[in-house]
């Protein structure tokens, strides 16, 4: 059983993750440090309806020149492809991102396309909601099992903020509810708690979703990118959210989920949902971590915090499928990253990193 955590004692806590179960007969694809390749997010496209400063900022992503022509971004038959590429290294988990995912017009065909490939045992996509009112039942219907949706307030004007100027909390509700009429049971919402910006909300968050399926998750403030001018101060720590919150609503501590879980599970005592935490600044989760990133236009990442990717058009357009798994099976047996492990390290020199909305969130 769970232990109870009691209000205003909580203390962070990493969950073990479970040991990663392969199929049998097949080599899953392993780094330097055994890690399993197992989570593959797909960026669709580079382009977002919101400026968010953390992500995008207005100042220096204004205008379309920053970002990539639409001839450069991959064509669904090549997601695919590369897709069932990773599947057949141990990849199980599909996730589309951006950019905004839903500016893509042939995003169903991409979901509908990737929906098909055996041994794909989830297929999600993270929005920031504002399209999904009108793109949800085809979403379903394509094949699409999961949603993400980001919502760091619900006050209009902090929202309006944190969006850049450029969103409205009420189409991102909107967003939330056309999406569980159109089959989507439950949705994970994602919040950025940014210290002196939108800590105020994380209660009246969870007070909006307790009690729905919904899973609201609370996001460290992370030095993604080099344009946000990300420093410490401006984070809030896991464990301050949690004694915040467990002075209105003791949680419970759960297990984690799947192996390579980002966020730690809590339930309400009172069994009214569930919630979690991203505690990426305050507790590294780097020793597990089994997720590739492939951006837009083709080039692999195998950390969130990457200064450069490496280019796959190339195999991608004149190699078989056999010789493109085998690329990537080197690839991904080299990798050594553990950034988030080495932040206090790094934080002391400069470094430039790719920003997020480029890789994929």
């Amino acid at each position: 059983m769970s232990k109870l955590i009691q209000a205003g004692l909580v203390a962070s806590a990493t969950v073990a993750s479970k040991p990663a179960v392969a199929n049998p007969g097949m080599d899953v694809a392993r780094d330097t440090r055994g890690r399993a390749l197992r989570d593959l997010r797909i960026s669709v496209i580079d382009r977002c309806n919101f400026r968010c400063p953390y992500c995008m900022p207005v100042e220096k992503f204004g205008g379309a020149a920053a970002f990539l022509p639409r001839k450069e971004w991959l064509q669904p038959r090549e997601i695919e492809r590369l897709a069932r590429a990773f599947v057949a290294l141990g990849v199980r988990k599909l996730r589309l991102t951006g950019g905004e995912p839903l500016l893509r017009h042939e995003l169903p065909e991409i979901v509908e396309r990737l929906s098909r490939i055996d041994g794909v045992e989830d297929l999600a996509l993270t929005t920031n909601g504002a399209l999904l009112a009108d793109r949800a039942i085809e979403l379903r219907n394509a094949g699409l099992r999961r949603l993400t949706v980001s919502l760091d307030a619900l006050d209009p004007a902090i929202f309006l903020r944190m969006s850049g100027g450029y969103g409205r909390v009420a189409d991102v509700l909107a967003g939330i509810d056309a999406a569980v009429a159109a089959g989507f049971q439950s949705v994970k919402i994602n919040v950025v708690v940014q210290r002196g910006v939108n800590e105020d909300q994380v209660l009246p968050l969870l007070e909006h979703f307790r009690g729905a399926p919904h899973v609201v998750r609370f996001i460290e403030y992370m030095d993604v990118g080099s344009c946000n001018g990300w420093t410490r101060a401006q984070v809030v720590p896991t464990v301050e959210l949690q004694n915040l919150i467990a002075a209105r609503y003791p949680l419970v501590a759960l297990s984690a989920s799947a192996d390579g879980e980002v966020a730690s599970r809590y339930a309400y005592a009172d069994g009214r949902g569930e919630l979690g935490f991203v505690s990426s600044v305050s507790v590294p989760f780097c020793g597990d971590c089994n997720r590739a990133r492939i951006s837009a236009e083709g080039r692999v990442f195998t950390c969130l915090f990457a200064s450069q990717g490496k280019d796959l058009r190339e195999w991608l357009r004149t190699d078989t499928d056999a010789a493109l798994a085998d690329h990537l099976r080197t690839l991904w047996s080299r990798r050594a990253d553990r950034y988030s492990e080495l932040r206090a390290e790094r934080e002391a020199r400069s470094s430039q990193r790719v920003e997020m909305f480029r890789m994929g969130g």
